[in-house]
């Protein structure tokens, strides 16, 4: 061969090198300057997971520090479907620790589309422990809490619940969000190549919720719940719900409701039993409205206790007759008959002195028509029909509680204002958050302090000798009304056979130091406030002054009342 073709090879021979030389310095450049940091980030996400630690939720707790609602460690446990290299025998293994269904984790554990997946949402953490001792490759684990509630179900319709990820639902959970939810942390994991945890090389701490006094006493919340479920039991009715607040400072004690629920089994309870009816819910309140009726005349001085009044059997308002609830003749009662034996026909009367203007504007002073603005989601405002829409008639059938919509707690509130000495207060079921007060509202004077202290002597008279007999308790004075409503048919008229049966009473009565409100709907076997609620009352009312310790202040009537 000559020499001449011999370099002309190697000469192509060495261009074939230079060019591949070339090329292979170009796919390193490529790799390492101009995909270097895309590849670098790559491998790191390969061997390095962040994984979100979610925050502690603040603990709800009672006025005396009790545990209402607590958070509970628990082990939320992840797979990388990608890096198991062996989804059979790991679903196997976590149905024998965990008790998940293969039928249902297999398929997850196989996508391998995702690089992310959960293999159990807050298990039990020894179980957990187990199964991460196995050292299953693509498998992570970090703690999580599960929100609990300590006492099941008491007070379980004011604290509502908070889901899978630890957020406010219902009830209170939902409407303190901002305070219970803390900020999430991070956790950046260093793995094995196969996708075992080596090490925790970053940790962003995660900052906890703030926690909630509230004003509920979980002793009288349990009591007033068990006294409601034997009221609905023993007489078959619907619902019950009860408020005891104390009149000075609008603080809630309890605000019970029946039938009630566990907390704990929130998701799987009905919809209707997990309403805080005291507050969503209203009814017509029928005589224990005449509380404001009485109340306007006298601040009017339109009326005071003593005159009488010649009151027939029935009074005719424009095209409505309008009866007592008991038959009776023709009789002469002054104010404190009528409010003591809840006079229908009396306290119209007084209302027709009133006139409807300066009675609609009473309503309103007494806050109906309108929330309360109590520190809980939902609040009804009730219904007050307003002045322009009133007809003939409304004269005659607003004044004793029908034709208006009150909530439990718009009642109790209402006869605040008799036991404070005048004044109406705003209920509140926070006390505090995170150590700090949380300030109450000034309440707004209604009527002077000598009309309510008239008021709560004829209310005295009601359980001495009126309607509200069976509200007595023995040792100490109490004040009252009772009230019976009929509900209204879907027809539009008044039921025959559905009514609403409540009793308010102030505790002692003496000095007021509690408000409280039970309601019953729907009895059955009965229909009046007297008989029905009334029993209700005393026996919660009965637990709380003694588990309060408020002295007696009618010892003698100890061994006369039973």
């Amino acid at each position: 061969m000559k020499p001449a073709a011999t370099n002309r090879r190697i000469g192509l021979l060495a261009a074939v090198f230079l060019v591949l030389l070339a090329a292979a310095l170009g796919r390193a450049v490529w790799l390492q300057v101009i995909k270097g940091p895309e590849y670098a980030a790559m491998a790191v996400r390969q061997h390095r997971e962040t994984v979100v630690v979610p925050a502690g939720r603040g603990t709800i707790v009672d006025r005396n520090g009790e545990p209402l609602a607590i958070g509970k460690l628990t082990t939320t446990i992840y797979a990388n479907p990608r890096q198991v290299d062996d989804a059979r025998d790991l679903t196997l293994a976590v149905g024998k620790h965990l008790g998940a269904d293969p039928a249902e984790l297999y398929p997850t554990l196989t996508d391998r589309s995702r690089g992310f997946v959960y293999v159990a949402r807050k298990a039990d953490p020894r179980k957990a422990e187990k199964l991460e001792k196995l050292g299953y490759a693509g498998l992570g684990f970090y703690p999580e809490e599960l929100r609990f509630y300590p006492q099941g179900p008491v007070a379980a319709q004011i604290l509502g619940y908070a889901g899978l990820d630890n957020k406010g639902l219902e009830g209170l959970e939902r409407s303190l969000e901002g305070a219970l939810a803390g900020k999430p942390g991070s956790q950046t994991i260093v793995k094995d190549p196969f996708g075992r945890a080596l090490d925790v090389v970053e940790t962003k701490t995660e900052t906890p919720g703030k926690d909630v006094r509230l004003t509920i006493d979980r002793q009288i919340q349990a009591n007033a719940e068990e006294i409601l479920a034997e009221t609905v039991r023993r007489w078959s009715a619907n619902s019950a719900t009860a408020v005891v607040m104390d009149p000075q400072t609008g603080a809630v004690l309890a605000m019970a409701t029946a039938p009630r629920f566990n907390a704990n089994r929130f998701p799987t309870t009905r919809a209707d039993r997990r309403r805080n009816r005291a507050v969503t819910d209203t009814y017509e309140p029928g005589s224990t409205f005449k509380l404001v009726t009485v109340a306007a005349g006298l601040q009017e001085g339109i009326v005071n206790p003593r005159p009488s009044f010649r009151l027939p059997p029935s009074l005719k308002v424009a095209d409505r007759t309008i009866r007592e609830a008991h038959t009776r003749g023709t009789e002469r009662m002054t104010v404190r008959q009528i409010v003591e034996y809840s006079s229908n026909i009396g306290t119209i009367t007084i209302a027709q002195r009133l006139g409807e203007g300066r009675l609609a504007s009473w309503i309103d002073r007494f806050g109906f028509g309108k929330s309360t603005g109590i520190d809980f989601p939902g609040e009804s405002a009730g219904f007050a029909l307003p002045l322009d829409q009133w007809s003939g008639s409304t004269i005659g059938t607003v004044p004793i509680g029908h034709g208006i919509a009150v909530t439990p707690v718009q009642m109790a509130r209402a006869y605040s204002v008799i036991a404070n000495g005048g004044t109406l207060v705003r209920p509140h079921l926070i006390d505090r958050i995170d150590g700090t007060n949380v300030a109450a509202k000034k309440g707004r004077r209604v009527v002077s302090r000598g009309v309510a202290e008239q008021m709560l002597s004829m209310l005295r008279g009601v359980v001495v000798e009126g309607t509200g007999t069976q509200a007595a308790i023995p040792g100490y004075t109490v004040a009252g009304k009772t009230g019976t409503a009929a509900k209204i048919d879907p027809d539009g008229r008044y039921s025959t056979s559905r009514y609403v049966a409540s009793f308010v009473g102030l505790v002692p009565a003496s000095k007021p130091k509690l408000v409280v409100m039970v309601m019953v709907d729907e009895p059955r076997g009965g229909i009046y406030g007297g008989d029905i609620a009334a029993p209700a009352f005393r026996e919660i009312a009965r637990f709380n002054l003694q588990y309060l310790e408020i002295p007696q202040d009618a010892p003698k009537t100890s061994s006369t009342l039973r």
